[in-house]
């Protein structure tokens, strides 16, 4: 099982306002096919983020990027490219690496979460060593992560709510 090669589909989210960036991994199949971050309905990352500022779970993309922008939170992924099977993070190889750079130089960056392992790793192989900032990983929202109950989650991710 080589995978295939596919290209991040989806631009950085952003308004240029954003004090925290938060970083996957790469989009799933699900995403890809919605054009938009956590698009699995079984990914708890919308249910968290409400969860986190005590808003109700956006429904439509609009909603979702209303809610980033309200909130002053950019969104994009660690891989810019890669070989994968699937939506397994497991088959990631042939990685490149997103540019944060010019994310970081249009909004007020104060703090980098990066959501789970997978993302961690490549940011600290590929991303932390060209911007020189670290970032903060929290727990997966995936539904591979299932050992990690909601509850656990909201509490772990209530870290970016402090900034």
């Amino acid at each position: 099982m080589r995978g295939e090669t596919v290209l991040h589909p989806i631009p950085p989210e952003a308004d240029g306002q954003a004090k925290i960036l938060i970083l996957g991994s790469f989009p799933s199949v699900a995403s890809r096919e919605t054009a938009y971050f956590y698009g699995h309905p079984q990914n708890r990352f919308w249910r968290v983020l409400a969860a986190v500022y005590g808003e109700a779970v956006p429904k439509t993309v609009a909603e979702k990027k209303a809610l980033l922008h309200r909130r002053h939170i950019a969104l994009w992924d660690v891989i810019g490219s890669c070989r994968i099977v699937g939506s397994a993070d497991s088959s990631i190889s042939e990685v490149r690496a997103n540019d944060l750079r010019p994310l970081l130089a249009e909004n007020p960056i104060g703090a980098i979460y990066v959501n789970g392992k997978t993302a961690e790793r490549y940011y600290k192989r590929l991303i932390e060593p060209v911007i020189g900032r670290p970032a903060v990983c929290l727990p997966s929202t995936s539904p591979a992560n299932a050992a990690c109950s909601l509850q656990a989650l909201v509490a772990a991710w209530c870290a970016i709510a402090a900034q």
